[in-house]
């Protein structure tokens, strides 16, 4: 064979044991790719498992899920709303506790993460999807939180809200696949951040039931005799829970509540967890006194100015009341109260009054508002006008026409009071 053929062959066989090489890494390649999807589609706790391989609590917060959800949850008092209680397997905490209560939209969920962070005690989360297609990825995220994060699952208690003709379903394979990569409690509130991206608050095609949100968290609360609400975007000063529990001990009169004074941040790359830290971010122009802005006669019986004036706490390092004031309108303090004081009225909805009417009504039925000393509020970010939703202003007229009704409600609620909204 000539020498020109026979290289001419050699270089026929040499292309051919290269392609058939290539193909092998190809197949090898792909292989191992569905391989790692099929290993992500079986960790995640929706879609994993069999009664051997997942652990017992997982499946009864997943057996508990399928029939909460089976049963089609409860209607409010309107028949507006359909509310889903307890979302997981409930958890009991002390009988002597104090419990944060908060609410939010699937949106601004992303903000449970800093909270339970801060604060170290129960938390009880009402949560709102404004259509079907949101109550169903509510129910996938939360359950997915819960899985994901022990301290979300140990410590936190959800409940659904949502519209009346929107039920609740549990998540197939196909809806968890979008979470079927999520292998971090990091993870899981990185996707939630992200749904939350460009949203303005109380825009969207429901309105938003903020009391009725509230009363269920409160509701939600378990054994726990002291509720502080707050909402969602707000984080509480570090050791507030301890700090109150040790001067609930030492026993408090069941007419006060606890007013813990609220700032706003403007940045919030580090929080301060100290009235130390607090003060010196206040000095520079850091923090400010809540609703500065918006609304300063709102926040205005706080007293802020005698409030960060305090003289230094005593060597013992515990919290205490500052001061006593009785309340005025139009004033809308953030409280540690007694899972007794009178429910939010749930007529109020959106933007407006929603706070107010509570605190009116705490007034009319003889509760005074004792000011702790160095606890304190954050909210994330300075409130500004230009934040907020075109239809602000619409529904602010709405609900002052609403709390002028109800004002003269409590007049005959609480004819023998002597006080005066």
């Amino acid at each position: 064979m000539p020498s020109a053929v026979r290289c001419s062959f050699f270089r026929v066989v040499l292309v051919a044991l290269l392609l058939v090489a290539l193909l092998q890494l190809l197949y090898l390649s792909l292989l191992s790719n569905l391989h790692g999807q099929q290993q992500q589609r079986s960790a995640h706790p929706v879609l994993a498992g069999t009664p051997r391989t997942e652990p017992r609590w997982q499946r009864e917060h997943r057996d508990h899920l399928k029939a909460l959800l089976a049963s089609s949850g409860v209607l409010d008092a309107t028949g507006q709303y359909r509310i889903y209680r307890h979302l997981l397997s409930r958890e009991t905490g002390q009988v002597k506790d104090v419990a944060l209560a908060s609410h939010a939209s699937l949106s601004n969920l992303w903000h449970l993460q800093e909270l339970v962070q801060r604060w170290d005690g129960r938390i009880s989360l009402a949560l709102f999807a404004s259509s079907a297609a949101q109550a169903k990825l509510a129910t996938l995220l939360t359950y997915t939180l819960a899985q994901m994060c022990p301290s979300i699952r140990q410590r936190v208690s959800f409940h659904l809200v949502c519209q009346s003709g929107d039920i609740a379903v549990f998540p197939e394979q196909d809806d968890a696949a979008e979470f079927a990569h999520l292998q971090t409690c990091q993870a899981v509130f990185a996707k939630a951040a992200n749904m939350g991206t460009n949203i303005i608050n109380y825009a969207g095609n429901a309105s938003y039931p903020n009391n009725l949100l509230r009363n269920v968290a409160r509701g939600g609360i378990g054994s726990a005799a002291f509720v502080l609400v707050v909402d969602i975007d707000m984080v509480p000063s570090q050791g507030l829970r301890s700090g109150f529990m040790d001067l609930a001990a030492q026993g408090v009169d069941p007419h006060l509540v606890f007013v813990v004074p609220s700032f706003e941040i403007r940045h919030t790359r580090r929080l301060p967890g100290t009235k130390e830290e607090l003060l010196r971010l206040y000095q520079v122009g850091e923090v400010r006194a809540f609703y500065e802005e918006l609304c300063p006669r709102c926040q205005a019986p706080t007293n802020y100015s005698v409030w960060l004036n305090l003289s230094e706490k005593d060597n013992s390092g515990r919290l205490a009341v500052a001061y006593v004031v009785e309340w005025r309108d139009p004033w809308e303090p953030f409280y540690i109260g007694s899972k007794d004081v009178p429910a939010y009225d749930e007529r109020f909805k959106q933007y407006g009054f929603n706070r107010i009417s509570q605190a009116c009504e705490l007034n009319m039925a003889g509760f005074s508002f004792a000011v702790l000393d160095s606890a304190f509020l954050l909210h994330k970010g300075h409130k500004l006008p230009g934040d907020f939703h075109s239809q602000k202003e619409a529904e602010n007229k709405r609900n002052r026409l609403l709390y002028r009704g109800f004002k003269e409600e409590l007049k005959m609620k609480y004819a023998d009071s002597s006080r005066r909204c």
